[in-house]
């Protein structure tokens, strides 16, 4: 069973890409757990958060150094999913997942923010043969930008921890969808529910310095072996991908393909780009 939560709820809570898909998912699953949560994505999103009791959003540019400083000020502990969430061109990624993912460490350094769960991806490792069985512990092989900005933001982890107690939780997602969507998401996928008790798990769980741990429901046909993480967290989930076996198995690119054939499926489909304008 999942632990429960923390006794003493965290004071300021910020999550970063609130307006996202993800973002108002976890929202209303994270308030009960903070004193106040704070709401924030580009300007631009904003129309998109509905702030209920015991929220606020604010708006912010994580290119923007200076106003990521003020975002932090106050804040106990952040769920950052803000960013680029798909594989695009090197130059909007570096400006939002390696550029702002410094702005906000550094920020977060300077605010004395306690702890960031960070939202990875399992394309940090997408170059591994789909089947075969890998932990937070094997090395690296990101199957694009994407996957190499993420792995970039656990080596910031890393070392905003150790130099600086900063502690984090590098939750390397998988297919966080209503349901599997084809047969790579028997092995990925992570339902909504179990996402949330793992965030809340990431921000809870005591002394978890910097930890990077798979995000997927407890899934038969799964390739990642996390439960070392889990067990650190106190997490366990709670659905599995099983009941959409018989109808997904046969749902997938072309066998023989690199989408067919490495953990990263489609992704592995996008790009070359011919130049950093062009769209994924």
């Amino acid at each position: 069973m999942t632990s429960p939560p923390s006794a003493a709820p965290i004071g300021t809570l910020l999550l970063t890409g609130a307006a996202g898909t993800l973002g108002r998912v976890l929202a209303p699953a994270l308030r009960p757990h903070c004193q106040r949560l704070l709401l924030s994505d580009l300007p631009a999103a904003m129309d998109l958060l509905a702030p209920a009791e015991g929220t606020e959003t604010r708006p912010c540019d994580l290119a923007d150094a200076a106003a990521v400083q003020r975002l932090l000020r106050g804040v106990d502990a952040v769920v950052h999913l803000g960013g680029v969430s798909v594989e695009k061109p090197f130059e909007p990624i570096l400006q939002a997942n390696i550029r702002g993912l410094y702005h906000l460490y550094e920020a977060a350094r300077l605010a004395g923010t306690r702890r960031v769960v960070f939202a990875s991806s399992n394309h940090v490792t997408g170059c591994y043969a789909q089947g075969e069985r890998i932990s937070p512990a094997d090395p690296p092989r990101p199957d694009g930008y994407y996957g190499l900005s993420k792995l970039f933001g656990e080596g910031l982890a890393s070392l905003y921890f150790d130099r600086y107690g900063v502690e984090s939780v590098c939750l390397r997602i998988g297919t966080a969808t209503p349901e599997p969507p084809d047969r790579r998401g028997l092995a990925t996928w992570i339902s909504h529910r179990d996402l949330a008790a793992l965030v809340r798990a990431s921000l809870t769980a005591p002394g978890v310095g910097f930890l990077v741990a798979y995000g997927m429901s407890g899934n038969a046909r799964g390739w990642w072996d996390t439960g070392a993480a889990w067990a650190k967290l106190g997490f366990q989930p709670q659905d599995s991908s099983e009941p959409w076996a018989d109808r997904l198995a046969h749902v997938h690119p072309p066998e023989g393909s690199a989408a067919a054939r490495l953990q990263g499926g489609v992704f592995l489909d996008i790009g070359p780009f011919d130049d950093g304008t062009a769209a994924a």
